[in-house]
């Protein structure tokens, strides 16, 4: 059967209390009816996974050209979000992914967020001032001009986050004014102010909003986020997002540079960090069945203070409304987890053409490598979808000739997909060594419900096209 492997992967990393009596007859299950899932046309496998699919460009003097995103949700509600904005007092853009767990609810509030947290921190003291009086006037004042935002919070939400918002913009005024500027601490600080916030407000949320700010807090989202100025790449990553730069060489070969790791129990040196926060006789307990206390898979989060809070505070907080199984086994030096990401810096060249962002749903489906490949493929081929036009005018002969024997290569790779995420998805669902298979995608777009996590997570994908010109002549 072409899903077993899939299948297999994800029965492995299920939950602690997936028992294999209870695996076997998903299983039996899914063979009974595996033969008879419904046929989705050509047509309308595209229809489904173009639902989602943006796209933006940008005109002027920067190091991004444009951009494209997608989702495919296997969970109910989508438990993925993604953000992209311009910033709009400092220069560059933000692009983020976030992957939520225990529920959507903490992943939702990342998104709407931890972009504004950033661009706060990388504001200039003199213009941090200014933005926080006008916030606190009233004024309409905005950090970020946002893309493709369609996340709402509810308004008593909105209030409480914009009270804390106001709160960290005042201190990091007063506690900023005089020191040196660094942005990967920039960059980690936000992450871990935010993840802080989250715990105070459900900490000192009253009887009417309680159950909404804990859900927030007990829930939680890995994230990878991207922040480009001109030549300058700075990725932050807490989890198992993953962010891949694809690189052309000279002699028109893709590479894939990895700008994050993943914080899992497949990296060595977190799992030695854990350790080393713990007692020795925690060993086998901390970390167990590859999983935090048994049950989280990620390492790194913002949320899931089930893992961060005192044992005193659980008793307190969450077992009145969660119960005592809240309380993770073996709880006896917390925290456990951590927001604080990695941050990887990167200058680019001319030769870095585009960033991926994306999901651990696209990942474990297919490797980085592959994905750069698709991309760049998608890049030569895509341009068979428009009309030829000439850049400019009094071209050589040469120079369209050249152009035609372009666009004759990339017939060839000619994509199904204007939208780089999307021709991802689809070949992750579906692609082969002998190309795209079907009925493979009809099959894994066609599961149902209480089978297709299973086989795929929640996929959100985010390309990010770099501007060649642009970065040739950039000074050094």
């Amino acid at each position: 059967m072409v899903l077993r492997l899939p299948i297999l992967k994800h029965l492995a990393n299920g939950p602690r209390y997936f028992k294999v009596k209870h695996a076997c007859n998903v299983l039996e299950s899914w063979m009974r009816f595996y033969v008879s899932l419904p046929w989705l046309t050509p047509h309308e496998v595209t229809d489904i996974l173009q639902t989602n699919e943006f796209t933006k460009e940008f005109t002027g003097p920067n190091s991004v050209k444009s951009y494209d995103s997608n989702q495919l949700a296997s969970n109910n509600p989508i438990e993925d979000t993604r953000a992209e904005a311009r910033c709009l007092l400092t220069n560059g853009f933000l692009m983020g992914v976030f992957d939520g767990h225990g529920g959507s609810a903490c992943a939702q509030v990342v998104s709407k967020r931890l972009l504004n947290y950033i661009a706060a921190y990388l504001l200039p003291p003199n213009m941090l001032q200014t933005f926080l009086q006008s916030v606190i006037s009233g004024k309409n004042s905005q950090l970020l001009e946002s893309f493709n935002d369609k996340a709402k919070l509810v308004n008593e939400l909105n209030e409480i986050y914009q009270k804390s918002f106001i709160q960290f913009l005042k201190d990091l005024a007063e506690n900023n004014a005089n020191k040196e500027f660094q942005m990967e601490a920039a960059i980690e600080n936000a992450f871990l102010r935010l993840d802080n916030d989250i715990s105070d407000e459900a900490l000192n949320s009253t009887k009417s909003n309680v159950t909404r700010l804990l859900s927030v807090a007990m829930s939680g989202a890995v994230a990878a986020v991207a922040h480009i100025d001109g030549p300058h790449l700075h990725v932050a990553s807490a989890g198992d997002c993953q962010v891949v730069l694809g690189v052309l060489s000279e002699n028109d070969m893709w590479s894939a540079k990895m700008m994050t790791v993943e914080h899992n129990t497949d990296n060595r040196t977190e799992v030695e960090r854990i350790f080393s926060e713990h007692p020795p006789n925690e060993k086998t307990t901390a970390i167990k069945m590859e999983r935090l206390l048994g049950q989280l898979a990620p390492l790194r989060a913002i949320g899931d203070f089930r893992y961060k809070w005192s044992l005193e505070l659980m008793q307190k907080k969450v077992v009145p409304y969660y119960g005592e199984n809240a309380i993770p086994p073996n709880y006896l030096t917390p925290p456990y987890l951590t927001a604080k990401p990695e941050v990887k810096y990167h200058r680019l060249t001319p030769r870095d053409k585009f960033l991926i962002i994306a999901s651990d749903g696209l990942w474990d489906l297919i490797s980085p490598l592959e994905a750069v490949r698709l991309v760049g493929e998608h890049m030569s081929g895509k341009v068979t979808l428009s009309p030829l036009r000439l850049p400019r005018k009094n071209m050589k002969l040469s120079e369209i000739n050249e152009m035609l024997l372009q666009r004759k290569e990339g017939l060839e790779k000619k994509p199904l997909d204007s939208n780089a995420a999307t021709h991802l998805i689809r070949n992750a669902l579906g692609g082969t060594e002998y190309g795209l298979n079907h009925a493979k995608i009809s099959k894994m777009l066609t599961l149902p419900g209480d089978v297709v996590r299973l086989f795929r997570d929640d996929i959100t994908v985010t390309v990010v096209y770099m501007d060649s010109e642009f970065l040739r002549h950039c000074p050094l």
